[in-house]
């Protein structure tokens, strides 16, 4: 399985590393056979597969059952899954609740954006044993 300290590795050698998105169990399963290093469950199924104008109306429900999906799906691959808006940045707690969610529904890191402002809050996850990508 592609953990943290494989990405690094490979990073390291000067390996390439592969990266798609997927929001479902039948299509995580091909890039996983086909070798794709990482799967994110983007916030990005609020337009490709919602129908929506933006990712805004995607909930942490939208994103734990997409991830759920796509874990059911993969055997080797990390699995990142977006924090949808609204679902972190009032609090670092609040975060952290969010992001526990995803894990749980099988994220093996979450994703987050936002620009110095989150380090705090990105430090106050990982301390906690949540992997990051901000």
């Amino acid at each position: 399985m592609i953990t943290v300290n494989t990405l690094q590795k490979m990073k390291a050698e000067g390996e390439k590393i592969a990266m798609l998105t997927a929001y479902e169990a039948s299509f995580a399963a091909l890039m996983d056979n086909a070798g794709v290093d990482v799967l994110l469950v983007g916030d990005s199924l609020g337009m490709t597969v919602q129908g929506h104008q933006s990712t805004l109306p995607v909930s942490l429900g939208d994103m734990c059952y997409h991830t759920a999906a796509v874990a059911r799906g993969t055997k080797n691959a990390m699995i990142i899954s977006d924090l949808p808006f609204g679902v972190y940045q009032q609090s670092k707690e609040q975060a952290f609740a969010a992001a526990a969610e995803l894990m749980a529904a099988g994220a093996h890191m979450v994703k987050l954006e936002g620009g110095v402002w989150m380090a705090e809050t990105t430090e106050f996850l990982q301390l906690r044993g949540i992997p990051v990508c901000a």
